[in-house]
């Protein structure tokens, strides 16, 4: 390999991941009609022709903000799959772990795509399938940790209501940073959620007989 080749490659990867880190401030601070290629590439300190090397318009430059705002997510959801606890308490630091999968700046940057796509059908085709596979990700993630059988009847729809409940909680951490709550809520619904798991096999979500 060309040794002098070798850096400019180095160069070039690492002026992408700038350019990637500064779309996902920009997108969280000013929104996706902020985030043009000239304001990231300031935000990254490189001149606007780097960016459009790289990007060479403000919709590639989202969606690879986006794929790399997944891709971050999904290492921290290794880790934190690596970090629940076995026991007492399993189910909380589970729920735990998803709501702060759907929270930060990462978050409130998707929110911003997720916005714009709302009234863009082509954005909207293009960022479905990039959100549909990290809620596949987190929730068999959940799954699994959690040893939960979705062929009992209500688990898989309590395990997916909990993406939800995640989802909203981190729409309302966006106005109000209230820790205090959001731990209430997760030690609330890791109770609700341990009772369907604890359901046998043969369990119905029907009404008993009472005639």
């Amino acid at each position: 390999m060309d040794a002098g080749r070798e850096p400019q490659q180095e160069r070039s990867r690492a002026t992408r991941a700038r350019l990637l880190d500064a779309a996902v401030r920009v997108l969280a601070e000013r929104g996706a009609a902020g985030a043009t290629v000239g304001a990231v590439a300031e935000e990254a300190g490189v001149s606007r022709g780097a960016a459009q090397h790289h990007f060479p318009t403000r919709e590639d430059l989202s969606l690879a903000a986006l794929r790399h705002m997944l891709d971050r997510r999904g290492e921290e959801l290794r880790r934190g799959v690596a970090a629940v606890p076995e026991g007492a308490g399993r189910t909380e630091a589970v729920v735990r772990m998803v709501v702060d999968a759907f929270s930060g700046v990462d978050f409130r940057a998707a929110l911003q795509l997720w916005a714009a796509a709302a009234s863009d059908p082509v954005l909207r085709e293009r960022i479905t399938p990039l959100e549909e596979r990290m809620g596949r990700e987190v929730h068999r993630a959940a799954v699994d940790l959690l040893g939960a059988d979705e062929s009992v009847p209500g688990v898989r729809e309590t395990v997916q209501a909990t993406l939800d409940l995640a989802r909203g909680l981190g729409l309302a951490n966006l106005l109000t940073d209230d820790g205090p709550r959001r731990a209430r809520i997760v030690r609330q619904w890791a109770l609700t959620l341990d009772s369907v798991l604890a359901r046998p096999p043969g369990a119905t979500d029907a009404p008993p007989d009472t005639g």
